[in-house]
């Protein structure tokens, strides 16, 4: 490995991330350069998984007073992460990165079911396994997708790519005086309700000993220097 202090992830990104400067949507500017950052992480030897989010296309039922269940309005979040997960996979891939999408909901014509060893198996010959539509299950958030996915293909850190540069003591943009956390323990997280990850993600990884650094995918090349051990965001671990 070219200096990376991991040899497999599991990298989380958010449906939103993928909008750009735009408002919902896929801005695929903003898609190629996240994938050319994935290129390069690949080209240091790193194993990548990815769970994407789909709260740039749908939110969920309880925010559009729509009248949808709740089941349904996850479902079709579900189905959103799909769109980005396809999205990113062309964009992965024209940039010459093998790229596999794996669904927990059943679409053959669009992608591989979700089967834990076959997706081990594709990361050992250096694919990037896009993993789709959650957890396959409603009441369970990407982020908690994102922990099981990062437990079940022994990832050695779950990176959790956002908007801002860590985790703070308070909302950042709402208090001046918000302090940003180098490292904290999974129960401060969960004692202080930090806004980081919901707390089903937070104790799966507490329980499975899955390390979660928080950084800022804003800044171009964050990836890599995560991964070569630079000072860059949040790591939650330990007690």
């Amino acid at each position: 490995m070219d200096g990376s202090r991991y040899k497999r992830i599991l990298l989380k990104l958010s449906g939103e991330a993928l909008e750009g400067k735009g408002k919902g949507g896929i801005d695929f500017e903003t898609v190629g350069r996240f994938c050319g950052e994935v290129k390069q992480v690949g080209e240091m030897g790193v194993e990548v998984g990815l769970v994407v989010g789909g709260g740039n296309i749908f939110r969920g039922a309880k925010d559009h007073g729509s009248g949808l269940d709740k089941p349904t309005g996850d479902y079709m979040g579900m189905l959103a992460t799909m769109i980005n997960a396809l999205a990113l996979q062309a964009g992965l891939e024209q940039q010459g990165v093998a790229t596999r999408v794996m669904t927990a909901i059943e679409m053959r014509p669009v992608a591989e079911p979700y089967i834990r060893r076959r997706a081990v198996r594709h990361l050992e010959k250096g694919r990037v396994v896009i993993f789709g539509a959650g957890t396959g299950n409603p009441f369970f958030t990407t982020d908690t997708a994102a922990a099981l996915r990062a437990s079940e293909i022994g990832a050695e850190v779950l990176m959790k790519a956002t908007k801002v540069d860590g985790i703070y003591d308070a909302d950042p943009k709402k208090d001046p005086t918000a302090k940003r956390f180098d490292e904290v323990s999974y129960t401060t997280v969960l004692a202080k309700n930090l806004a980081v990850m919901d707390a089903t993600a937070i104790s799966l990884c507490r329980e499975n000993k899955m390390p979660i650094m928080v950084f800022d995918l804003m800044q171009p090349g964050n990836i890599v220097k995560v991964l070569r051990g630079e000072r860059i965001g949040t790591i939650v671990q330990g007690d």
